[in-house]
């Protein structure tokens, strides 16, 4: 990787590896959603909308 070549870019990415964790630790309050028995990837567009 040739490195972030804007800080806001940077920050960003960081958000989204982030909010990819606390999913997984189940700390993402997924309940307010209403989604339930979804593909990850269906879970993943539902908490990026949000």
């Amino acid at each position: 990787m040739l490195g972030f070549k804007n800080f806001d870019f940077a920050a960003i990415t960081l958000a989204g590896i982030e909010l990819l964790h606390r999913i997984r630790k189940n700390q993402f309050a997924i309940a307010r959603l209403h989604i339930k028995d979804q593909t990850p990837s269906a879970l993943w567009s539902a908490v990026l909308a949000a």
